[in-house]
């Protein structure tokens, strides 16, 4: 709200000591008829002051040193005046008082507003967001507090001091201090960035300190099975109940492409009567909340019909016995181990198989790949397709070897 009425009056105002002479100049800010009276910290004597003019008489040296200090002040009056304005707040002579002594209004915290906003996310975990969401960024939240306690010895930061040396140093300290690498640093900042942002947009930062900071995630080569892999272990025998089963739901995320969350998740609801007559998967991914409708290929079929009577699919109406994500990946190192399969094997890598290994390989559009993965923009699928050139490199490099035999 601009103000109805604005004024600066300098004057001079004798000091206590009244064996000295020279005075001190005050300045008084009166907006909407309430005032408010400062010192400028700017001393003159009472035949050398100007009351209509509010400056120092003269041309002397003096006089201009001292009327520059005060043209100096004014112009710092009028500068609060309008950062209060591009703020959208009420200008009131207190407020322009309180940013000209540096007394913050509002005293806000960087690790109070992370944690506000944590708050605010939890309530809408399950609607808006998925739990895996929420606990990046109690991660993210925990490295910053620890970050401030490192470099400023705080346990906590004024929002004002937030700036580019900032950030700055937190990348270096989680990639040097929390031994993160490249691109896990770049999601703990992305993070970050959007707390600092909602700051900019709420109009308690200036300025995004982000500004000018690079945050591009390294290209990582992303795993996969080749066709003989998969098929070692999808006909590989196994005697261990619990490894047969981990191996069959893996197979099944290779042949549908679904994260591990999205199989745990899946109910035997969930499979409907495509538009081809054939049985296909409806759900969506927990991660975006994308839909996603993939038509079941033969083998993962199978897979469903085997475990139809299994008591833990029955009891929680679960279209396959899931066990947690920790026991699946320490299960699958075995089961690498007894097929003779080098490549570290985690679930996640079940997913690239198929995008690569299962559709590409064998000439499913990539349109029509990025649309079975739940991925929300083409450019998030095409990274598969240039490892797909690599794979193409190393069966040329073969082919030429034989060739020249």
């Amino acid at each position: 709200m601009i103000e109805k009425s604005f004024s600066i009056l300098f004057y001079l105002k004798g000091s206590k000591n009244k064996k000295r002479k020279e005075k001190h100049v005050y300045v008084r800010i009166t907006v909407d008829y309430k005032r408010v009276e400062l010192s400028t910290k700017v001393t003159c004597e009472p035949w050398e002051w100007n009351s209509a003019a509010g400056r120092v008489k003269g041309k002397s040296e003096k006089a201009r040193l001292l009327n520059g200090l005060l043209d100096s002040y004014q112009m710092k009056i009028y500068q609060a005046r309008k950062q209060l304005m591009d703020l959208d707040k009420d200008v009131t002579a207190e407020r322009i008082k309180n940013m000209l002594i540096g007394k913050a209004e509002d005293r806000r915290l960087i690790l109070e507003i992370f944690e506000s906003h944590n708050q605010d996310m939890e309530a809408l975990v399950g609607n808006e967001f998925a739990p895996g969401t929420m606990e990046r960024y109690r991660t993210s939240l925990e490295h910053t507090r620890s970050f401030i306690r490192w470099k400023y010895g705080k346990d906590d930061m004024e929002l004002k001091y937030l700036d580019y040396e900032f950030i700055s140093q937190y990348s270096f300290w989680l990639k040097s201090v929390r031994g993160c690498a490249h691109n896990t640093t770049v999601k703990y900042l992305a993070n970050f960035k959007k707390i600092v942002l909602n700051c900019v947009k709420n109009g308690w930062l200036q300025r995004d300190p982000f500004m000018g900071f690079k945050m591009v995630k390294k290209e990582v080569r992303r795993e996969t099975l080749s066709k003989e892999e998969l098929k070692n272990i999808s006909e590989k025998d196994f005697t261990i109940e619990r490894l047969d089963q981990v191996r069959d739901i893996f197979v099944f995320s290779c042949y549908t492409g679904l994260a591990y969350i999205d199989v745990k998740n899946l109910k035997r609801t969930q499979i409907i009567i495509g538009i081809d007559g054939e049985k296909w998967i409806e759900t969506k991914r927990q991660k975006t909340e994308a839909p996603i409708r993939i038509p079941i290929l033969p083998v993962a079929l199978r897979i469903i019909e085997k475990y139809n009577d299994h008591p833990k699919c029955i009891h929680e109406d679960a279209l396959l016995p899931v066990p947690s994500n920790q026991k699946m990946n320490a299960y699958l190192k075995e089961i690498a181990d007894l097929c003779g399969v080098r490549k570290e094997l985690t679930f996640h890598i079940a997913r690239h198989t198929f995008a690569t290994t299962i559709t590409l390989s064998n000439g499913v559009p990539i349109e029509t790949v990025s649309k079975l993965l739940g991925h929300r923009s083409l450019k998030q699928t095409q990274h598969y397709a240039k490892i797909l050139d690599g794979k193409i490199s190393e069966d040329m490099l073969a082919l030429k070897s034989k060739l020249d035999k």
